[in-house]
């Protein structure tokens, strides 16, 4: 058996639920014990210390307890979900997979070895050579090719060894998702208890949340505004929640005013981290705020002409299929345009999501939060287009609760943000649309037009 202080303090929790499948929940001990099968019966098929093994599938006892068993057996892991498509064989390849744990539900349908054709990657060789187990994390690939991170696991979990508190959490951030990871680190390394979720609709995360007495939703400002809209918080129980973390994307202020308004005993969190970088700790300044303290232990961080830089302890090796982003000092540039007041900060969102109209920058979340605060409107997705004169103009595409003329309503776009926005950051085209405004990741889709 591996020993790791992880899978140890699995073990310690004893006969307290660790994973809830169905009506029943797994115990901690049953899954440290799960763990030691996954080890011992990966290591007969051959994928010993250092074997690069993915696994597609979702939350749920056998996939959480074959991930720590890759982690604690010094492996290298790659989550995948069903969210990636047809990319799955292009991400096994630059992953240089040796094999996939596929799983149908929480049941394992088969392990598929893949040929070795690869030649061997530099940065799988140094973390094979330094004895570290590794994670391989894939960026959503929304503003061009998914870039592949690998990172050192152990330190992502280093911060995890001193005990908090353990809640009774949703797993809504996917399991390929640096969010998904930290969250399910944090519960398993705090005894926690963790209520895999295979619908994310309002409704059905509402249902879990009374049913099994859920403390804390980690989530995206894009659910939080469908949940709004559904108002399926007022149809069930969900007196348990004390806790909503956002992250991911920024939070319309609009949809924050109107949460912390509908939920007003539970705190609001704001989270942010990246794939290259792990997640940093943070303080909002209080529920209501978007203004965030970022940083804690292992991260230094400083604003450079207005975008956040980071350097960190637990940064990734590099990117398997893009050239290193850190620059001489190991500082990161996250891309992400801020404000600063002291300590804290307030994320406007990404360079790349910048329109420039005639000189002026308009950030998308400002001008999408206002069209969220107008009537029918239950979401909007705002990015530039090409424009000979300006260089580019603001369009937006919307989401509304019934069908409107388009003439009447670009008039009553202009009407509702006269005086809430400037002139140049009205949008001059609307489109309409009956599809989602979000990804498989709940994350707002943008489609700007250079």
């Amino acid at each position: 058996m591996t020993t790791h202080w992880l899978r140890d303090r699995l073990a310690s929790f004893g006969d307290r639920p660790a994973l809830v499948e169905g009506v029943d929940a797994v115990s901690y001990a049953a899954l440290a014990r799960s763990v030691d099968e996954w080890d011992r019966h990966l290591s007969a098929e051959g994928l010993g210390a250092g074997s690069v093994v993915a696994i597609h599938g979702d939350y749920g006892p056998s996939t959480v307890a074959a991930l720590l068993a890759l982690l604690v057996g010094g492996r290298v892991a790659v989550p995948l979900t069903a969210a990636v498509g047809d990319r799955l064989p292009s991400f096994l390849d630059t992953a240089r997979a040796q094999a996939v744990l596929h799983f149908d539900g929480d049941v394992l349908e088969r392990i598929e070895r893949r040929p070795d054709v690869h030649e061997p990657h530099p940065l799988l060789a140094r973390i094979r050579a330094e004895g570290a187990p590794g994670l391989v994390l894939f960026s959503s690939g929304s503003t061009g090719r998914a870039k592949a991170s690998l990172l050192n696991f152990e330190h992502l979990v280093e911060k995890f060894r001193e005990q908090r508190r353990g809640f009774v959490a949703l797993t809504f951030l996917l399991l390929d998702h640096i969010g998904g990871i930290n969250t399910l680190m944090y519960l398993l390394s705090n005894g926690g208890t963790v209520v895999p979720l295979r619908d994310r609709n309002p409704r059905a995360v509402c249902a879990a949340i009374e049913r099994h007495g859920v403390e804390l939703l980690p989530t995206t400002p894009t659910f939080l505004n469908m949940l709004l809209i559904s108002e399926a918080h007022r149809a069930f129980d969900i007196g348990s929640l004390e806790l909503v973390t956002y992250g991911t994307e920024p939070m319309p202020e609009s949809t924050l005013t109107h949460l912390h308004a509908a939920l007003p005993s539970v705190r609001l969190k704001q989270t942010y981290g990246l794939s290259e970088l792990g997640i940093l700790r943070t303080r909002s300044r209080d529920s209501g705020s978007l203004w965030v303290r970022v940083g804690g232990d292992g991260y230094e961080t400083k604003v450079v002409d207005g975008t956040l830089r980071i350097k960190a302890r637990a940064a990734m090796l590099g990117y398997l299929n893009a050239p290193s982003p850190f620059d001489d000092e190991g500082w990161f540039d996250t891309g992400d345009r801020v404000q600063v007041d002291g300590d804290y900060l307030r994320i406007l969102g990404r360079e790349t999501d910048i329109i420039n109209v005639g000189g002026e920058k308009v950030y998308a979340a400002e001008v999408e939060s206002v069209l969220l605060e107008m009537d029918g409107v239950r979401d909007a997705s705002v990015a530039g287009r090409a424009n000979a004169v300006t260089g580019q103009v603001v369009t937006a595409r919307l989401s509304l609760d019934e069908p409107e003329d388009r003439r009447a309503l670009r008039r009553r776009i202009r009407r509702f943000c006269r005086g809430r926005l400037e002139p140049f950051k009205v949008p001059v085209q609307v489109e309409v649309v009956q599809g989602e405004l979000h990804n498989a990741r709940f994350k707002k889709t943008r489609r700007s037009e250079a």
